[in-house]
């Protein structure tokens, strides 16, 4: 994949998103091995912006070492500076399954049910309402209605 390119204004907003994090993947005296790669891809997956500690004093090595992550993980390199590199993948879009037979859940609802003789305290009572119930002013719980459709709307 090839690197994306940014201007360099969206690069100084993301060096200042980056200030704050802690490398999350390091680079130690093998290199650029699989596993670092893999771990690279799984971080800016899951949180796009990162920064990478390399353990080397060669800063050509560093350099390019930033530049083949970026171009075969898809990623923008944003900063190398010292031992530090931040690059930056845009995170993909979660999917939330739709399941269309879905309810609505329980819900507890507290009823205050007060004394008919003014001094004492109301008795809080906990029901459970379902999703097809409702509850009525006088706390009780009433199954729903089914909504009745129009004969006009029907005939036509």
């Amino acid at each position: 994949m090839p690197q994306i390119t940014l201007t360099p204004a969206q690069r100084k907003v993301h060096r200042a998103e980056a200030h704050h994090l802690d490398p999350v993947v390091h680079i130690g005296g093998d290199g650029l091995s699989a596993a670092v790669k893999k771990e690279a891809d799984l971080a800016l997956k899951a949180h796009g912006l990162i920064k990478i500690r390399v353990f080397s004093d060669d800063r050509a090595a560093r350099e390019a070492m930033m530049q083949t992550l970026a171009d075969e993980l898809g990623a923008a390199p944003i900063q190398h500076i010292g031992k530090l590199i931040v690059l930056w993948r845009p995170m993909p879009a979660k999917e939330k399954p739709v399941d269309e037979e879905r309810m609505p859940g329980p819900r507890d609802v507290k009823v205050l049910k007060f004394s008919k003789r003014g001094g004492q305290r109301p008795e809080v009572k906990v029901v459970r309402v379902l999703g097809n119930q409702r509850l009525t002013p006088g706390g009780q719980v009433k199954r729903a209605k089914v909504m009745k459709k129009s004969l006009k709307k029907s005939a036509q």
